[in-house]
C-alpha cells in the first residue's frame, strides 16, 4: 500500500516509518519543505489580490452599461459571480491552511472549502455549455429573436446553478466526501479511496460522466457545428467575434482544469498506486488560477467590454479617443449598441 488512509483523510505516503499524521491536527512538513507551503500561501494571496478587483470590476462594468446587457454578457456575469464566490469564500481557507502547513479548520472547514470550490467550478463549466449552445443556436439561425435568446440564457443560468448543486452537495450528505488533497492544504472530492460505506465509487463515476464527459461532448458538438458554418455570410462580424470569444474562453477553462481532472481519474482508476502529492497540488493550484482567465480573455478579445471599462475608469471619457468630441461620440455609440462582443 502506497498511501495511508484515515477516517477523514488519505495521504499518498506509506506510514511504514510512522511519520504520517492527520492533516487536520499536525503540520505536513514530511510531505514538503516549509518553504513550499509558504510559496502556496503567497500564490493564494496573489490570486485573491488580483482576482477580486478584476472580477468585481468586470461585473460592475457589465451591469452598469446597457449595451452589455446581451445574452453573451449574461453568461459572463454568471461566470464572474462564480469566480468571486470561489475567491472570496474558498481561497482564504486555502491560504490560511497553507500558512500553518496543514488543514487547521478540521473536517467542517474542509467540507466548506471543498463545497464552494466544486460549486463555483461547476457553475463556470455549465455556463460554458449554455454559451456553446447559445452560440450554435444563433449561428445556425441568424435571425433569431433577441428576446428568445435572453429567455433561453436566463433559464440556462438557472440550469447551471442546479447542475452545480447536483455535484457539490452529495459529498456533504455522505455520497462521497471532501478530504484534504495533495499537500493537504486544500480540499476536494475523494478520488483516492473506494469507501463503499459512502458509495464513493459510484459518485466518482457519476461526476466524471455527468459533470465532465457530457459537458465536454455538448461543447464539442456545438463548436464542431460552428466550424462547419464558419464561412456563412449570414453571420455578421459581431456574432463571429462572439463565437471566437466563446471558443477561446472554453479552451482556457479546459486548459486549466483538464490536468487536474486527468490526475484525479488516474488516481481513482489505480487505487493504491504510488503518486506524488506534488502532482495533485500542482494541478489543483494551476486549476485555481482559472478565476483570472475569464475576465482577462474578455478584456483582451472583446473591444466593446474594453472600451466600456476605459470609459468607466475615466468617468465617461475615453482618453484614447482623438478629442473630447470623439470620446463623447464613442460613448454615445456604445450606449446605443445592442450587439454581442466586437
Amino acid at each position: 500500500m502506497n498511501g495511508t488512509e484515515g477516517p477523514d483523510f488519505y495521504i499518498p505516503m506509506s506510514n511504514a516509518t510512522g511519520v504520517v499524521r492527520s492533516p487536520h491536527e499536525y503540520p505536513q512538513y514530511y510531505l514538503a519543505e516549509p518553504w513550499v507551503f509558504s510559496f502556496i500561501t503567497i500564490y493564494m494571496f496573489f490570486l485573491i489580490l488580483i482576482g477580486i478587483p478584476i472580477n468585481f470590476f468586470t461585473l460592475c462594468v457589465t451591469v452598469m452599461h446597457k449595451n452589455l446587457r446581451t445574452p453573451v454578457y449574461y453568461i459572463l456575469v454568471n461566470m464572474t459571480m462564480a469566480d468571486l464566490l470561489v475567491i472570496v469564500v474558498s481561497f482564504p481557507f486555502t491560504m490560511h491552511t497553507a500558512m500553518h502547513g496543514y488543514f487547521v479548520h478540521g473536517q467542517v472547514g474542509c467540507n466548506f472549502e471543498g463545497f464552494f470550490t466544486v460549486h463555483g467550478t461547476q457553475i463556470s463549466l455549465w455556463s460554458l455549455v449554455v454559451l456553446a449552445v447559445e452560440r450554435c443556436m444563433v449561428s445556425c439561425r441568424p435571425g433569431i429573436d433577441i428576446r428568445y435568446r435572453r429567455r433561453f440564457v436566463v433559464k440556462g443560468i438557472g440550469f447551471t446553478w442546479l447542475m452545480a448543486f447536483s455535484c457539490s452537495l452529495p459529498p456533504l450528505f455522505e455520497w462521497s466526501r471532501y478530504i484534504p488533497e495533495g499537500l493537504q492544504c486544500s480540499c476536494g472530492v475523494d478520488y483516492y479511496t473506494l469507501k463503499p460505506d459512502i458509495f464513493n465509487e459510484s459518485f466518482i463515476n457519476y461526476m466524471f460522466t455527468v459533470h465532465l464527459i457530457i459537458p465536454l461532448t455538448v461543447i464539442s458538438v456545438c463548436f464542431g457545428r460552428l466550424l462547419c458554418i464558419v464561412n456563412n455570410d449570414a453571420i455578421d462580424k459581431h456574432e463571429r467575434d462572439a463565437n471566437c470569444l466563446a471558443v477561446v474562453m472554453t479552451m482556457g477553462f479546459f486548459i486549466f482544469w483538464l490536468p487536474y481532472a486527468s490526475i484525479g481519474w488516474h488516481v481513482f482508476t489505480n487505487q493504491g498506486s504510488a503518486f506524488s502529492p506534488f502532482a495533485m497540488t500542482l494541478t489543483s493550484f494551476f486549476a485555481k488560477s482559472s478565476v483570472l482567465y475569464s475576465p482577462l480573455i474578455c478584456v483582451c478579445l472583446d473591444k466593446q467590454l474594453r472600451q466600456c471599462m476605459i470609459i468607466t475608469l475615466c468617468q465617461g471619457k475615453n482618453p484614447f479617443a482623438g478629442d473630447v468630441g470623439a470620446s463623447k461620440t464613442e460613448y454615445s455609440s456604445l450606449s446605443s449598441s445592442s450587439v454581442a462582443p466586437a
